[in-house]
């Protein structure tokens, strides 16, 4: 009993400890992004509170020896590249995982060959697009060249989670429906693909996620247009400013929102796939 009490004590220090370390970066960010300004730099203690960075951020401070950050084009590169990349790879994911549901020659090639994408470092893969590029003369943008290496990169990962999805799917379900003369395609639109949209939705946060952080693959590829993370980091090498606090605190609470929207959305449809279920064993019984 003594035992099990210590390891239960070592157990909630470790996941203490792991969460400090978790969220301590953004707690330190925050805190230093309400530096006073214009000419507050990342200074601890604070001396003077304000929220002049985060309007410095917005567009509204007073001008100052601080450059704006150059996030304008930058952000809407990044999201536009998220999207598409997400809807590409969600699509390619689920289909892919459909065609894993029964066992075909060379499937296990297949799929090693799939996560490969997520299993080579990024540097090598965006160096090596850059110089495949560069020999096939295709110029490297952030919607070419950086948008099939974001699709590479995230395909595997959707794969893998709507592979778990079907592989807890029941069966039964699909095949009742043909009993019934319901064509394959109709039933995977009325009844498979409401039942797996919960892992549709994970495949898509996943992917909009990992394309909108993505850096090294983008480096090489994206050309002199570059995205988000490519901006902080080249205004982030010249010198520090409580703007990019304020910026990462602005980010941190924009994908807080996605998540929550994320778990209303997961809800619903799982609230929705439990009702339809339901229904279409009433509608067989």
């Amino acid at each position: 009993m003594h035992q099990l009490k210590g390891l239960r004590l070592v157990l909630a220090a470790y996941t203490a400890l792991f969460i400090a370390f978790l969220y301590g970066p953004f707690v330190i960010m925050a805190i230093l992004s309400f530096q006073q300004g214009p000419e507050g730099g990342p200074q601890f203690p604070i001396i003077a509170w304000s929220l002049f960075w985060y309007k410095h951020v917005l567009g509204i401070a007073p001008p100052s020896r601080v450059a704006p950050l150059p996030i304008g084009e930058a952000l809407t590169r990044s999201l536009i590249l998220a999207f598409a990349t997400m809807v590409v790879s969600t699509i390619l994911g689920t289909l892919t995982a459909q065609a894993f549901r029964r066992r075909f020659k060379g499937s296990s090639f297949v799929f090693y060959l799939i996560i490969l994408g997520m299993m080579v470092p990024g540097v090598l893969l965006g160096l090596g697009m850059a110089l495949v590029a560069e020999q096939a003369g295709i110029p490297r943008t952030w919607w070419g060249t950086a948008f099939v290496l974001h699709v590479v990169y995230t395909y595997p990962f959707c794969f893998l989670v709507m592979l778990a999805i079907f592989n807890r799917f029941d069966a039964s379900v699909e095949e009742a429906s043909w009993s019934l003369g319901v064509t394959p395609a109709t039933t995977f639109r009325k009844i498979t693909f409401p039942m797996i949209f919960p892992g549709v939705l994970s495949a898509m946060l996943f992917a909009f996620t990992l394309s909108y952080d993505e850096f090294p693959r983008t480096l090489f590829t994206a050309g002199s247009q570059v995205t988000i993370p490519i901006a902080i980091y080249g205004t982030f090498a010249v010198e520090i400013h409580p703007n990019l606090f304020a910026f990462g605190v602005l980010t941190t609470l924009f994908s807080f929102a996605l998540l929550t929207i994320y778990g209303v959305l997961m809800a619903l449809s799982v609230r929705r796939a439990a009702a339809r279920s339901i229904g279409l064993q009433e509608e067989i019984a």
